[in-house]
């Protein structure tokens, strides 16, 4: 009787894809290498800018908060209906389109919120809302 001999499998790690990979990342990092001393020989002349304010971020949207007993605070810091006034004129003059919400505290009497909403008309801000929570129901 004859015996068939069953051929052996290889057992071992096939380490081809991992050489493959390993010599693409010493080009990769020998071309990047390259690219990153040639940058610093590039010589740029970088243009001047005149007026500075038109490049400035905008600034974020400032909060009046009306409280129950009439106390007034601008970003969560008390000011008077003068300090508030004063303070918005700045940031409108420095940016026009400057946005501003007020939180009435539902406590609060509609008389001291007309008030901050006249103070605010006063200092010339286009940009106001009034914030309110939804009714349930």
């Amino acid at each position: 009787m004859v015996r068939k001999r069953r051929h052996q499998e290889d057992t071992g790690i096939n380490l081809t894809p991992m050489i493959d990979v390993v010599f693409l990342l010493v080009i990769f990092f020998m071309v990047g290498s390259r690219f990153g001393e040639s940058q610093g020989d590039i010589a740029v002349s970088v243009p001047g800018v005149g007026d500075l304010r038109a490049m400035a971020r905008q600034p974020d949207e400032r909060i009046v908060e009306v409280l129950g007993n009439g106390a007034v605070s601008l970003d969560a810091r008390p000011v008077s209906l003068e300090e508030l006034s004063s303070q918005l004129r700045y940031a409108y003059q420095q940016y026009p389109q400057v946005r501003v919400s007020v939180r009435g505290d539902a406590s609060a009497s509609f008389q001291h919120v007309a008030e901050v909403l006249q103070v605010i008309r006063a200092t010339g801000v286009q940009q106001m809302g009034i914030a309110a929570k939804g009714m349930r129901r």
